[in-house]
Parts: structure tokens; sequence; C-alpha cells
């Protein structure tokens, strides 16, 4: 994907720091705090242009969403639509997933969302992949016991690759669907790619797996 660079993005994420956290390091561990209830925490990586992320928080208001996305220029246009909506229950990051660690304690989050994530096909660069197992192995050290993933992808390479990983870490498999728009599956909600690439044809695979309560 070519990113199209928004020089003004920025300024203006600095200038609703109601909406976009700007120093989430002080709220690591009392994230209950910034939204003034215990509710459930879910948090999606690569936010994008926020639709996923929006569409829950509107269907959910009892439980709170953080929506992670590392480049200004994609997050504004997020952060529009959370302006435009007004969400109490929902907060946006501009920082790298990496780091999530610095940001959240164990037991903070207790579901992690992975839509339509960079496949990074070359080899060399598995460790990129959100579903390598460092990233699986930081995932963990934020959930609560038993946390979940919930993943969605267009790319049958990237979620074959990625039940594998989940299955070496010892992840416990709850769903899966090989072609999700012709499941059964109810109350999906698509980003803006899945829009895309579905209306072209695209088979959509997703699944949810857990992190066993009793992992060592």
């Amino acid at each position: 994907m070519r990113l199209r660079n928004k020089p003004w993005a920025k300024e203006k994420i600095a200038s609703y720091p109601q909406y976009v956290a700007p120093n989430p390091e002080q709220y690591k561990g009392k994230w209950h705090e910034l939204f003034g209830n215990d509710h459930p925490l879910h948090i999606e990586i690569g936010t994008g242009k926020g639709q996923f992320i929006v569409g829950m928080a509107k269907a959910n208001p009892h439980i709170n969403y953080i929506g992670i996305e590392r480049y200004p220029s994609v997050i504004v246009s997020a952060l529009d639509k959370l302006i435009e909506n007004d969400l109490p229950n929902l907060r946006l990051l501009n920082v790298n997933a990496k780091d999530l660690e610095r940001y959240f304690a164990k037991g903070d989050v207790e579901r992690i969302y992975l839509n339509f994530s960079d496949p990074w096909p070359k080899k060399r660069h598995e460790k990129r992949r959100l579903t390598y197992k460092s990233f699986l192995q930081l995932y963990e050290n934020i959930l609560v016991d038993g946390g979940e993933i919930h993943f969605k992808t267009d790319n049958q390479g990237l979620f074959e690759y990625s039940l594998v990983s989940f299955s070496q870490y010892g992840l416990l498999l709850q769903y899966v669907s090989l072609d999700l728009h012709n499941s059964d599956f109810e109350g999906n909600i698509m980003t803006e790619y899945e829009e895309k690439f579905s209306a072209k044809g695209s088979r959509i695979y997703r699944c949810e797996v857990k992190y066993p309560n009793d992992k060592k």
C-alpha cells in the first residue's frame, strides 16, 4: 500500500487529545481511569481509517475500545470518524504496536483484533508479521489470562501461516471460517479493505483463538 502523506495530520491529532491519547504511558495498568468505568477493553492493532473500530464501539457501548495505528496520515481518518460520532467508549493511539508493553500492563486487555494485517510474504520478513511468535508473546503480556485474538484477512498464505503459528504457540482455536461472507457468522463489521476486497470477489478468512488459562 502506498501511503499518501498528510503533513498536517500530526498537528490535527495533537488538537484532539480527548480522542487520541497524547501520553498513553500514563494509563498503563489504569485505562479504566481514562474511560471512567471498569468495562472490558478490546484493542485493534492496525486500525487503519477506523471503520471497524468505530462500528464495534457503536455496536457495543458496554465495551471500551482502543484503535492503534502507527501512521499519522492514516489514523487521522479514524480521528475524523470519531469526531463525527463522539463515542465515549473509543480512543485512538498513534503508536507502534511493537511498543505495546509501554502502554498496557498484564491484564489490561481482554481481546485483540488483527484485521487485514500486512502479510509480509517474503520469508526474510517473517518476524514482522503480526502473528509471528514474538508478537504472540507480546500480546500475552498485556492480555488477561484466557485472552483472545480475533483475526481477519483476505490473504490465504498469511491465514495458513497464522493458524500454524497460533497452534505452535499453544493457542486454542475457538472459531475458523474459510469464507466469512458465505458463512453463518453474525454481526460482522467490515473494514474499508474488507469492503474493497470482498467487492472484487476475494474470499475473507477469519478465526478466533484463545490463550489457555493455565499456559505458563
